[in-house]
């Protein structure tokens, strides 16, 4: 079979001036979308989509409510991170920030059966920022992943409104089989948990309960009740050097 991988490289170019485009004046901003429905035309006969034209508009009128969860997760990096000195600095210098942004984007897509797109979508931002969102998993308001740098978030997991993350975190399967692909393989993550450094939690059925503080290093595979804090303990032996 024959593709055409040049596509990656235009979906890449695409994806940046969407998000781009969204904090456009409002003229320009037409304008921009104007060209960007025909890029999105041009990949959906390279794609073979049908009805491109209702797509684009589904897609579109989406837009002013992604750009608005957007600017939530831009406030949750200004007051979440104590280094941050101002919203421009998120905007323009976040990998965490512009990952997040490019997953909303892409997931509506995604939600529109776009499942190629979208994917290309993400992992164009993944190569960007070393952070891996799937395109299908569900993400509530004010989200906020610090550094980021490893975290890796399933299709199929869940994850509420006010959520931290820090780097090397992983919402994954406990189990990699294809027999596994429609049911739900990642866990769920209930308001206001904050999940610290290197953090590992799998399965489908897992849920960690609201208010909750996962520990760095930990491994989770068992569901945590509300206002749990879960810690992984080793032992440190510190000597003087003679």
């Amino acid at each position: 079979m024959i593709f055409n991988l040049r596509l990656k490289e235009e979906v890449a170019v695409f994806t940046k001036d969407l998000f781009y485009a969204l904090f456009e004046e409002e003229e320009k901003q037409k304008v921009e979308l104007e060209y960007l429905k025909a890029v999105f035309l041009k990949f959906s006969k390279e794609l073979k989509v049908l009805n491109g034209e209702i797509i684009w508009k589904n897609f579109a009128d989406k837009l002013h409510l992604i750009k608005k969860k957007i600017e939530l997760d831009a406030e949750a990096a200004k007051a979440n991170d104590p280094a941050c000195k101002s919203l421009e600095e998120v905007y323009l210098a976040y990998p965490g920030f512009h990952a997040i942004a490019i997953y909303r984007l892409s997931h509506e897509f995604y939600s529109l059966n776009l499942y190629i797109l979208s994917r290309m979508m993400s992992e164009y931002i993944h190569g960007i920022t070393g952070i891996d969102i799937h395109a299908g998993a569900t993400i509530g308001d004010s989200f906020f992943i610090d550094h980021g740098t490893g975290v890796v978030i399933g299709e199929t997991a869940i994850i509420k409104s006010q959520v931290k993350i820090y780097q090397g975190v992983t919402l994954g399967g406990i189990q990699v089989k294809k027999s596994l692909a429609s049911t739900k393989r990642h866990p769920t993550i209930e308001d206001n948990v904050t999940i610290y450094a290197n953090a590992t939690i799998l399965g489908g059925d897992i849920v960690i309960g609201k208010n909750s503080i996962i520990g760095a290093n930990v491994w989770i595979t068992e569901s945590v009740p509300a206002n749990s804090l879960v810690t992984y303990q080793s032992e440190i032996k510190i000597k003087t050097r003679k």
